[in-house]
């Protein structure tokens, strides 16, 4: 196994960035996973990022986070021009997943499938079994949709805990993930990825967006056309939000936070 890669984080508005791509962050997460060390991950696109600066308690927890990848392109664009780190593209969620199983299959490593809807995560699991048949699936956790007890943590705690589980897949969406992943540090022997659409996409729940909108920042529009009811705050405003902060920050104050 390689060793693990040197990275240096940087902080955009808030949260501190790391930088990274696909092979250096699935190295460091199959390192620390192989270890069993507790470890969190995030791949933190735009609205995630924005959210850090509204949410008090995603704030305070936020950079609790060992490894917080750019997930969306503008925030790679961002990250790019503060600090001229050339990076030639992000490290999407959903596409690190597959890095990081990837390897994990070669290890033959376990994980831990928490969050999402009994038939999304089924259909993640049946994925992962078919595409790579050397990762043990440790378990399932099925979503609550609220916070648990205490009593119900402790309980969850235990349980991916005596799986074996090296990787602990989360999947609730942000910021409810970021923050579980925050809070299960040191409580959790293993590496915990927020990771969100990875279930639905690699479940085949929703339809990602073409490459060439990927590349160019667009994914937000396909997923716009796709789900507007639930998204058009997420995008339109959030997205504004962004580029009113970057400007501020690029053009008036001459610094990234």
């Amino acid at each position: 196994m390689k060793a693990e890669p040197d990275y240096q984080k940087y902080k955009l508005f808030w949260p501190d960035y790391a930088n990274v791509d696909y092979e250096s962050a699935s190295d460091i997460i199959i390192h620390k996973a192989s270890r069993n060390s507790s470890f969190g991950v995030s791949a933190l696109a735009v609205h995630g990022l924005m959210t850090s600066l509204s949410n008090p308690d995603l704030k305070k927890s936020i950079n609790k986070i060992d490894l917080i990848v750019p997930d969306g392109q503008p925030v790679r664009w961002a990250l790019n021009s503060f600090y001229k780190l050339g990076m030639k593209d992000r490290v999407y969620g959903p596409e690190l997943t597959l890095h990081v199983l990837r390897k994990a299959n070669d290890l033959g490593l376990g994980v831990f499938l928490y969050g999402s809807s009994k038939k999304t995560s089924d259909l993640f699991k049946a994925f992962i079994m078919k595409e790579f048949p050397q990762v043990r699936i440790s378990g399932q956790h099925i979503d609550r949709f609220r916070e648990a007890t205490e009593e119900e943590d402790i309980e969850d705690i235990v349980r991916i805990n005596e799986s074996g589980a090296h990787i602990v897949l989360v999947g609730r969406g942000c910021p409810r993930q970021e923050l579980w992943v925050a809070n299960h540090l040191t409580k959790v022997n293993a590496v915990m990825m927020a990771v969100g659409a990875a279930f639905d996409f690699h479940a085949g729940v929703l339809d990602q967006a073409p490459a060439w909108m990927q590349k160019r920042g667009l994914e937000w529009l396909f997923r716009l056309v796709k789900e507007p009811k639930r998204l058009w705050r997420r995008y339109l405003v959030t997205n504004s939000q962004f580029l009113l902060k970057f400007f501020k920050n690029r053009l008036l104050l001459r610094r990234p936070y």
